[in-house]
């Protein structure tokens, strides 16, 4: 191993109501193309929980500086 960290930083997209739920892919892509050429992303997942009243999606996005200061 190189001691090299996999990622530098974790963003984490999350929203149980169903209108947040329905942006919620509008809202990472915004994030990405905000950051884009400043981060790569080294990996994502996408988690769904629920219970009897709540629905929550989230989107878990693992990312590396292009540039490191």
């Amino acid at each position: 191993m190189s001691g090299q960290a996999l990622f530098d930083g974790v963003k984490v997209f999350s929203a149980t109501k169903q209108k947040d739920r329905d942006e919620l892919g509008e809202t990472a892509t915004r994030w990405l193309n905000e950051n884009k050429g400043r981060v790569e992303i080294v990996d994502k997942t996408v988690t769904q929980s629920s219970d009897n009243e709540y629905h929550c999606l989230t989107i878990t996005v693992f990312y590396r500086y292009r540039n490191p200061q």
